[in-house]
C-alpha cells in the first residue's frame, strides 16, 4: 500500500511547505499552517470547452471570430456600473468584504431583480438555512413567486446535481469557504478545497453559460481569504467596503476582464436593504461646515465618475519629541511628502507640528489629483483661516512646488459646477488648453505658493 504524503499549506496566502512552520516565510502570519494530504492528479480532467459545448481548438489569431455577448441589466445602476455595464453570461464574479457589510443582502437583491426579469436563480447557502434567507428576503421585500430556488448545501457533488436539474441562469455560492469536494480529504475552507471547488464551478460556468457569483471571506487585513489563485481564476473581483458605524457602502472592482477596474458604486444601508446613492458627492459633503479651518474640497475621479470629497486637516503643536503624521483614507507617506513641500516651498514651519488628515465620510483617496486639496487643508489649519465654502481644488504637487496637470479636468469642473461651487483651482497648463465654462470661475495656478495665496489670503 502506498504511503500517504502530506504537506503544510498556509491558510492565509497558500504557501506550501514540506514541514510545519510556526510563521509563514511568505506572508509572515503566525499559526496559519494546516496539514493536508497530497491528492494524486486525476486522469479524467475535462478539456476546456466554450459556451457552445465545443472542445477548444488551435486557431490563427486572424481566424478567431468575435461574438458580442449582450450584457444583462440588473436594474441596479450602481451594480451595473461596477461590472462595466451589466452581467456577462458565463462569467464568474467574486465578492469579498467584512462580515455584516452587506454581501449577502446585495446578492439577494440582485437575484430578485434577475428572477423578476425572467432569469432562473439557484442560491446555494453554506452558512445559513433556507428559513434564515427567507426571513431576510421578506425584510427586503423579495417576492418568492419567481424562479428563485434556495439550496442549503455544501457538498459540490450535490450542488452539481442541483444545477443539472434546475438549469439556472445564475448561481449564488455563499460562501466559497464553506463548500467542499467529497473526494478531497482536506478540511473545509482549506487551500486545496477552495482551489478544487472553484475549478469545478469555473468549468460549470464556462461549459453551460451560467453566471456564478461567489462570496468570499476576508482576512483581518481586508484581503480575500484563501489562495491567491482564487482571484486569478474568476473573471471579476469586487470588494465591498464600509463599516458598521456608517450607513453607506462602497463597491469597488479590483479586477474585471469585461470592463474598467476603476469604477465605484455607492450604496446606503437601511431597513429595506441596500439603496443606490445617485449623488455621492452630496452625501460626502452634507455635514461640512462652511467656515471651518482645515477643510478643502477635492474633485476626485473614481473610474469615469467625478466625486467631491471633503479633506480635513488638523495641525497642532507637538508635545512629543517627534511630530506625528496620522492619516485616514489618504496615504500617510503622501501626507509627509506634502508637508515637506509646504515647509520648503511655502515657508510653513511644520516640523514641530502634529498633523491629522482624513478624507471625510470614510472614502479612500489615492490619486495624485488630491495633492492640492490636502496641501490647502493643512495650510488652512496651520494658519487657522478657512477656505471659501464654494471653492474646490484639483491638482498634483511636485517636489519643486509646481502644480502638475491631471486627467479629466473638464469632467471634474462640471461636477463641481453642478453642486453649486463657484471657483475651482486647477493646474495652469490645463487652463491654457481648455475653454471657459459658464457659471463657474476656473483659476489656474502654477505653483503651490500661488494656490495658497489665492485660496487663503
Amino acid at each position: 500500500m502506498a504511503k500517504t504524503k502530506t504537506q503544510f499549506v498556509c491558510s492565509n496566502c497558500g504557501y506550501v511547505s514540506q514541514r510545519y512552520m510556526g510563521r509563514c516565510s511568505n506572508c509572515g502570519a503566525w499559526g496559519t499552517f494546516v496539514e493536508e494530504v497530497i491528492q494524486p492528479e486525476k486522469a479524467d480532467r475535462k478539456s476546456r470547452v466554450n459556451l457552445a459545448g465545443q472542445i477548444a481548438k488551435v486557431e490563427r489569431l486572424g481566424q478567431v471570430s468575435i461574438e458580442e455577448t449582450p450584457r444583462v441589466d440588473t436594474q441596479i445602476d450602481e451594480f451595473n456600473r461596477v461590472l462595466g455595464g451589466g452581467i456577462v453570461p458565463g462569467s464568474m464574479v467574486l465578492i469579498g468584504g467584512d462580515p455584516g457589510i452587506g454581501k449577502s443582502t446585495l446578492l439577494l437583491q440582485v437575484s430578485s431583480q434577475l428572477a423578476n426579469s425572467g432569469g432562473t436563480i439557484l442560491y446555494v447557502a453554506g452558512e445559513e438555512s433556507a428559513s434564515q434567507i427567507k426571513l431576510r428576503a421578506e425584510r427586503l421585500g423579495v417576492r418568492g413567486d419567481a424562479d428563485f430556488f434556495l439550496y442549503p448545501e455544501t457538498d459540490m457533488s450535490q450542488i452539481r446535481k442541483a444545477i443539472d436539474e434546475t438549469k439556472p441562469d445564475y448561481v449564488i455560492i455563499d460562501s466559497i469557504q464553506t463548500m467542499q469536494q467529497p473526494d478531497v480529504s482536506s478540511a473545509v475552507g482549506s487551500v486545496t478545497q477552495i482551489r478544487e471547488t472553484t475549478a469545478e464551478l469555473l468549468q460549470i460556468a464556462k461549459t453551460n453559460g451560467i453566471t456564478i457569483f461567489i462570496v468570499g471571506h476576508v482576512t483581518k487585513d481586508g484581503a480575500i481569504a484563501g489562495p491567491k489563485i482564487l482571484e486569478h481564476m474568476v473573471d471579476t473581483v469586487l470588494y465591498f467596503e464600509g463599516d458598521n458605524q456608517r450607513s453607506f457602502r462602497l463597491l469597488r472592482a479590483v479586477k474585471n476582464r469585461f470592463g474598467s477596474t476603476n469604477e465605484l458604486g455607492v450604496f446606503e444601508m437601511n431597513e429595506g436593504g441596500l439603496s443606490e446613492v445617485t449623488n455621492p458627492s452630496g452625501l460626502f459633503l452634507e455635514d461640512r461646515l462652511s467656515d471651518a479651518s482645515g477643510s478643502a474640497v477635492v474633485v476626485a475621479m473614481e473610474g469615469s465618475r467625478p466625486i467631491l470629497v471633503e479633506v480635513q486637516a488638523l495641525v497642532t503643536p507637538t508635545v512629543f519629541g517627534n511630530a506625528q503624521r496620522t492619516a485616514a483614507g489618504i496615504d500617510r507617506n503622501r501626507i509627509s511628502l506634502l508637508m515637506a513641500v509646504l515647509e520648503k516651498r511655502a515657508n510653513l514651519l511644520l516640523q514641530n507640528q502634529d498633523a491629522y488628515v482624513r478624507a471625510a465620510g470614510g472614502v479612500k483617496l489615492d490619486e495624485p489629483a488630491i495633492d492640492l486639496a490636502v496641501a490647502v487643508a493643512i495650510a488652512s489649519s496651520y494658519r487657522d483661516k478657512g477656505t471659501r465654502a464654494t471653492d474646490a481644488f484639483v491638482g498634483e504637487i511636485g517636489l519643486t512646488g509646481e502644480i502638475r496637470r491631471v486627467p479629466n479636468v473638464v469632467d471634474r469642473i462640471l461636477e463641481a459646477k453642478k453642486l453649486g461651487f463657484k471657483r475651482v483651482f486647477v493646474p495652469q497648463h490645463s487652463v491654457d488648453t481648455m475653454k471657459d465654462i459658464p457659471g463657474i470661475q476656473i483659476i489656474g495656478v502654477a505653483t503651490l505658493a500661488d494656490a495658497l495665496r489665492l485660496a487663503l489670503d
